[in-house]
């Protein structure tokens, strides 16, 4: 018959004896402190301001298409523009810019990464691609033809208001921007200290597994 071996208590010169006893679910990883959730909110809150840059980058750089009336009716000056395709393109050129910018930004804001800083730089982005598209809406030409028509007068060309034909390209910048920082913290980002081994470091097994019978008188 097996007898049950108890494994003797650690020693007060035991390095193992210094340690704090572990609680159930303890794990540094999976906390959450308040930092994180101001800084995931204090980045979401400055790149979605940021789409201000964008909307009046995109209204001041994008080119134009433009309109002329013949009293009656309105029709494009330049059946072959390509001043629709041009007004997307120059907004996914923007907007990859910019997230790359708020990216590099944020990485060097904090360089430790986390959850939290992440998804407050994607929903930020989100925010700050509808804003720079509705504040580029606004800040350009009139989107009501037939005022903007009788204003211009008869045989004059004015310009169209900005439309973006690919509704897809309000998503380049929160791609680009967490593609980005993902790449930068992998590649640059802090490392978390190794922690030290508190396991056992004696001959295996331990003595008091097989213990050895003292000699018979």
């Amino acid at each position: 018959m097996t007898e049950a071996v108890t494994p003797p208590s650690p020693s007060p010169s035991d390095p193992r004896s210094a340690l704090p006893p572990e609680k159930p679910g303890d794990s540094a990883d999976a906390d959450v402190t308040l930092a994180d959730i101001r800084g995931g909110a204090a980045v979401a809150l400055l790149v979605g301001v940021a789409g201000v840059l964008l909307g009046v980058l995109w209204a001041w750089l994008a080119p134009r298409v433009q309109y002329v009336s013949n009293g009656e009716a309105v029709f494009l000056r330049d059946t072959e523009s390509e001043g629709r395709i041009g007004s997307d393109g120059t907004f996914l050129l923007l907007s990859a810019g910019l997230g790359a910018l708020s990216a590099v930004a944020t990485f060097l804001w904090r360089r430790g990464g986390g959850v939290l800083l992440a998804v407050g730089l994607g929903v930020g982005s989100v925010f700050a691609a509808l804003v720079g598209w509705r504040l580029g809406l606004w800040l350009g030409p009139s989107s009501d033809l037939a005022a903007a028509a009788a204003k211009a007068g008869k045989g004059v060309p004015f310009d169209a208001p900005l439309q973006l034909v690919a509704y897809g390209v309000l998503l380049v910048w929160p791609m680009i921007a967490l593609l980005v920082h993902l790449g930068l913290t992998a590649v640059w980002g802090t490392r978390d200290p190794v922690a030290a081994d508190s396991g056992w470091d004696g001959p295996y097994p331990p003595a008091y597994v097989h213990p050895v019978e003292p000699p018979k008188s």
